[in-house]
């Protein structure tokens, strides 16, 4: 049975999460709160322990102590039964696509519809398809194989297979990696527009600052084994702790957040004159 949430209450928390590997420690005493309907970005040095971070919040890692409560449970203190109901209720979409080889988008997408409902085989096939439609993908791609399609439609593939379930909670790992620029753009705009049609809560890691910029409502910098600093892009390009603004200092950084920050700006007052 599904947990329901007081209003306002976090869809996900985590609090003092530690984790170490070899007696080395990757995360300390890290604290993050989610509220539903939030995307959420994470972003900081490679290495830092952004994918350690998103593996413990799967419980893809073990975590060393702390806590992680999603849907007001504590994932590490959940039974079997317990834990596999609030992962129905969540998707994910890997940094390689992690799609099936072997199988067809289709079979892709109805993967997680088989093996975890018991829903008619035909309406299966209807809300494959139906995901199919919403992230883009023209529906002759459904019979294709992922070898047959391009990055970004590898891409849009297993963002229908992340949502065949209608989750409430989408985890993107690096979901722009590997694409060109336009295609990181559409891809992006997607996220924003599944995000409004299916009222989804979106954590995203990435090191791509135009995502932060476009899609994320807050960013949270990883470093130091913890998070420094959640708060929206245009504030924290500002930050002054010194890793933060180390690692927003480079000539690239600085041209894309110039550039990304104009733009939005521009945005805010084109949408303020259609107000007048």
């Amino acid at each position: 049975m599904n947990q329901v949430l007081k209003k306002d209450s976090p869809i996900l928390e985590i609090k003092n999460l530690a984790t170490a590997f070899k007696g080395q420690k990757v995360l300390d005493k890290v604290n993050l709160q989610v509220k539903r309907d939030e995307v959420v970005g994470i972003v900081g040095e490679s290495g830092g322990g952004k994918t350690t971070l998103l593996r413990s919040m799967l419980l893809l890692q073990k975590a060393t102590s702390g806590s992680i409560h999603v849907f007001g449970q504590d994932l590490l203190q959940c039974s079997a039964k317990q834990l596999s109901a609030i992962q129905h209720r969540w998707g994910v979409l890997f940094q390689q696509s992690a799609l099936f080889s072997s199988l067809t988008v289709m079979e892709n997408v109805l993967f997680p519809l088989r093996t975890l409902t018991d829903l008619d085989h035909e309406l299966q096939r209807e809300i494959a398809y139906l995901k199919i439609a919403l992230t883009g993908l023209p529906l002759e791609a459904a019979n294709k194989y992922p070898s047959e399609l391009s990055g970004g439609m590898q891409k849009r593939a297993a963002l229908a297979r992340a949502i065949a379930l209608d989750p409430e909670i989408l985890f993107l790992d690096e979901p722009t990696s590997g694409l060109d620029p336009h295609s990181a753009h559409d891809l992006d705009q997607l996220i924003l527009d599944l995000r409004k049609t299916l009222n989804l809560t979106i954590i995203i890691v990435t090191h791509d600052l135009e995502t932060l910029w476009m899609v994320a409502d807050r960013v949270a910098f990883l470093g130091k084994c913890t998070i420094l600093a959640c708060k929206p892009m245009a504030e924290l390009v500002d930050d002054e702790h010194p890793a933060i603004a180390e690692y927003f200092s480079g000539l690239r950084a600085q041209r894309i957040n110039g550039i990304v920050d104009k733009e939005r700006k521009a945005k805010i007052k084109d949408e303020d004159k259609d107000k007048e």
